[in-house]
Parts: structure tokens; sequence; C-alpha cells
């Protein structure tokens, strides 16, 4: 096994455990809404599909065999992180600022019309409002821990990429 192609394996390592963390995540935020009762609101679910969506896109880039293909696939990874950023930070803003709004009568519609809502209402489905502050975790909002992993990964892939394929 020459250097890229063991830099390329970690890269792919990196995707997979990358994936389940997302999926932790998911799978936290529906023990918080069927357990513990939180409703997620509009921008809970359009996070919940930037999770998804990083999760299906790390563990794809995973599963190939070229650098480009990999490289694509993380760049998906990265550019759905950012949707994440863009609807994580909106909450955090939303929650600073009681008085403003999340528009969920504008975005309930959009993203109940979505099609995993259907397919999958207990997950993808609005049920409450932006607005509502839920006790935080460790000190942090849930907005702000998925602000956070966002953030993160929007970092860390591109820095893996560069690292790994950088002349030793």
């Amino acid at each position: 096994m020459n250097e890229l192609s063991s830099r390329l394996n970690r890269e792919r390592r990196f995707l997979v455990l990358l994936g389940v963390i997302c999926l932790a995540l998911i799978g936290g935020a529906l023990y918080m809404q069927v357990v513990l009762g939180e409703a997620p609101c509009p921008l809970c679910i359009l996070q919940r599909y930037a999770l998804l969506l990083i999760a299906v896109f790390a563990f794809i880039g995973a599963a190939m065999p070229g650098r480009r293909s990999l490289t694509v696939l993380e760049g998906l990874v990265v550019l759905s992180a950012i949707g994440g950023i863009a609807a994580a930070g909106n909450h955090v803003y939303i929650l600073a600022n009681p008085a403003v709004s999340c528009g969920i009568d504008t975005l309930q519609p959009i993203v109940d019309g979505l099609p995993l809502a259907s397919v999958l209402p207990l997950v993808f489905q609005v049920d409450g409002f932006c607005s509502t502050p839920y006790p935080p975790v460790l000190g942090l909002s849930l907005a702000q821990w998925a602000l956070l992993a966002f953030i993160l990964t929007a970092v860390l892939v591109p820095l893996g990429i560069y690292r790994n394929r950088r002349k030793p």
C-alpha cells in the first residue's frame, strides 16, 4: 500500500465516523422529541435534513474508489454542512431574540411538503416553534450544539483533504 492510498483510507475512515456521528445526532434529536417531548420546529427539521445529507454523502464518499469521486462527495458534505450552518445559525439567532419568528406559518408547509416528511413523519415533520426554549445540554442549546457540529464539519473536512493530499 503506497502513501497516497494510506492517506485516502484515513479520509474514508473519517467520513464513516462523521456519518455515524450525524446519525447519532439525529437519534439524539429523536430521543429528545419522543421521550422528553421537545417538539421540532421547521429549523430543527432542516438541521436534521442537513445531518442526513452529510451522513449519506459521507458514507457514499467512503465507498468511492477514486480520489476525484471522494473529493466530489467531500465537497457535497461541506455544502450540506454550510446549509446546516444557515439553519442552525438562524435558530440560534431566534433563540437569542424571542420576538423574532422562524416563520412557522411560512416554513411549515414547505418543510412538511418535502418527501421524507410523508415517509418518516415522526422524524421530518414540524411540530413546534423555533422560539421555544428547551433546557440546555451541557450549557448549550440544541441549536448551538448543532451549529458547532456543522461548523466543525465545514472546517475539518477541507482541512483533512488538504492534510491528506499535500505532498509529503
